[in-house]
């Protein structure tokens, strides 16, 4: 049987909402949104209904809660420590391929609560410490909570119609997912056509982007 975890991570990789499941399912949205979140104890005809729909859609499940595309490498990271876990692969990827990191969809508050004072001054100094590593961020308008400091990033506001619940964030040739329930969950993808995918796709909502320094004034 597979799990809430693997669920919330193949719509994760699949970019599927819970609305997208349902319609491939006939699960009801507000079903699935139980099922997620532990509310229910499900059938195991609707487990099916649920595994054959991701598989169908390209997804492979794998033992420990692992799921991967059938044709790249996926690793899922629960919890608080698998969010700091995250960040220890950013760093480590970073080491042997620094480069630009873009991060969209963000409300760096969630990442501060997850990550915590200690690990987010850690992630801070080790990513000024790498050579050739620049971060572009992409907040929601109006938002002015930064974390990053501005001589190695640069923030810019996405209109609210555009913005997402749905952070990703591109570092290396590798693509993450993140989704903020009940706890964190981050879905890695070491997969570089994917990642170069959503490369463009950030940077054709950077173009339209608002510099929040020249709004204020």
């Amino acid at each position: 049987m597979i799990t809430t975890a693997q669920i919330r991570g193949a719509r994760g990789v699949l970019n599927w909402s819970q609305g997208d499941l349902s319609e491939r399912t006939g699960i009801s949205s507000t079903s699935i949104g139980s099922i997620e979140n532990g509310l229910t104890q499900p059938r195991d005809s609707t487990i099916q209904l649920i595994q054959k729909a991701f598989e169908d859609g390209g997804i492979e499940f794998l033992p420990d809660d692992g799921i991967r595309k059938k044709t790249g490498e996926v690793r899922i990271l629960a919890g608080r420590s698998g969010f700091w876990q995250f960040y220890e692969d950013i760093y480590e990827t970073l080491q042997e391929m620094p480069g630009e990191v873009i991060v969209h969809n963000v409300d760096e508050r969630k990442f501060e609560k997850w990550l915590g004072t200690e690990n987010l001054q850690t992630h801070i100094e080790r990513m000024k410490s790498i050579g050739g590593v620049t971060y572009k961020i992409l907040l929601q308008e109006g938002d002015d909570y930064f974390l990053a400091t501005p001589d190695y990033s640069e923030y810019r506001w996405i209109p609210s119609a555009f913005f997402s619940s749905v952070p990703f964030y591109v570092y290396g040739q590798k693509l993450a997912i993140l989704l903020f329930d009940a706890e964190p969950t981050v879905i890695i993808l070491d997969y570089p056509s994917v990642s170069e995918a959503h490369r463009l796709h950030f940077q054709a909502f950077w173009n339209i982007s608002l510099d929040p320094v020249k709004k204020e004034k």
